[in-house]
């Protein structure tokens, strides 16, 4: 079995990125052969890296970039090259010139539709993108999302159910250096503390984590990591509802030090307001260290399917600052419920979105696309020499 994943770029910056590049090297561990076409992002070096016996990484240059999405002719001459090498190509959704290559690329095999999320936010692109998108629905042999509520609630999907399943993103499980989880509790105090990290931009909902603080006890501090566009104007809310000492913006936190931040906190709370928050990797990192959630209810999102209600954290509605400061008082308050979902947190995590999961389930439909297509074609073959001997 040979596979090809296509989408996005590299070196890995985002949740679609770190999905297709750990699928790589997680089938390629298994024996599976397991490529990987992206664009060259941040000055990478274009060309074809060799990452072990059964995986390439295999990036090519951009001309440039529109609308979020990178223009790399490239791409289209790459894939048309080498796709017969390949039976399954799974391609990573929302990707434009990811979907031009596949449909110039001439592939007959069979093509698995990673649908991440849906493109809400860029309007002109989903314009001029759909019929290209709708094709590629229409091509797909496997249509899967990071969750069965994100497939199921999609405009765009639901005319192809009957094709849907899902691969829940799994991840290696998190274990922060307890010297530094020890450096960081003392840092603020031994206060209890409420971590999130992201990109500061609205779909986030930050402003609302940052007003929540406003009814919290001042034993309590929210630190909320990354850096973004809206970080000025949430600096600003701050100073405005005078949260100083309950609110602390971290900004970029290096990668090696995400694991003691999610080590030290209390809770992590994930306030997003749009859909265009799908899954939240950031749930299951904090869950893996048996941390509880909170989280919003978003519709059409697998947020709230991630953290389920009062198994590994509570969910409550969006754009609601009330209900989140009265989500962490309740779990400052109730010793017995915030244990059993701090075990409940790691118990989901085991159950459902470790990488070893993630990588058996893709072998599964893998193998099960295979095998029909194999199906198929005897079936085909079957049915021609019928046809020779009624002649």
């Amino acid at each position: 079995m040979k596979v090809l994943q296509i989408g996005k770029f590299y070196p890995v910056r985002g949740g679609v990125e770190k999905v297709m590049y750990d699928l790589m090297i997680g089938l390629s561990e298994q024996g599976v052969d397991s490529d990987m076409l992206c664009v060259a992002a941040e000055d990478y070096p274009c060309g074809t890296i060799i990452i072990n016996l059964h995986a390439r990484l295999i990036c090519v240059p951009a001309l440039a970039k529109f609308s979020a999405t990178m223009i790399a002719p490239a791409m289209i001459e790459k894939l048309r090259k080498i796709c017969t090498n390949y039976q399954i190509i799974h391609i990573h959704h929302p990707d434009p010139m990811a979907c031009l290559a596949l449909f110039l690329s001439g592939f007959k095999g069979k093509v698995v539709l990673h649908w991440h999320s849906d493109i809400l936010k860029q309007k002109l692109l989903l314009k001029l993108y759909k019929p290209l998108q709708q094709w590629l629905i229409k091509r797909a042999d496997l249509i899967v999302g990071t969750s069965p509520v994100y497939v199921a609630d999609s405009p765009f999907l639901k005319k192809f159910q009957k094709k849907t399943d899902f691969i829940p993103i799994g991840i290696e499980e998190i274990n922060p250096d307890q010297e530094k989880v020890a450096w960081i509790r003392a840092t603020f105090s031994n206060k209890k503390l409420i971590f999130s990290l992201g990109r500061l931009v609205e779909y986030k909902g930050y402003s609302y984590l940052i007003k929540a603080a406003q009814y919290l006890d001042g034993d309590c501090v929210i630190l909320i990591g990354g850096t973004g566009p809206l970080k000025e104007n949430l600096q600003k809310l701050i100073y405005l509802l005078h949260v100083e000492d309950k609110v602390k913006l971290l900004g970029h936190v290096p990668d090696e030090d995400v694991p003691h931040y999610y080590g030290a906190c209390d809770i992590f709370c994930l306030s997003s307001i749009l859909k265009t928050e799908a899954f939240a990797i950031v749930q299951i990192e904090a869950m893996s260290c048996g941390k509880p959630i909170i989280s919003t209810q978003i519709p059409g999102s697998g947020v709230s399917w991630v953290n389920t209600h009062e198994q590994s954290g509570i969910t409550v509605e969006i754009q609601n600052e009330r209900v989140l400061a009265e989500a962490i008082q309740l779990l400052r308050s109730d010793q017995k419920l915030y244990q059993t979902l701090k075990d409940g947190a790691r118990q989901r995590f085991n159950e459902n979105f470790t990488k070893r999961i993630m990588i058996q389930k893709s072998i599964r439909l893998y193998e099960s696309l295979i095998q029909k297509y194999s199906s198929d074609e005897q079936s085909t073959l079957y049915n021609i020499d019928n046809l020779e001997k009624q002649h």
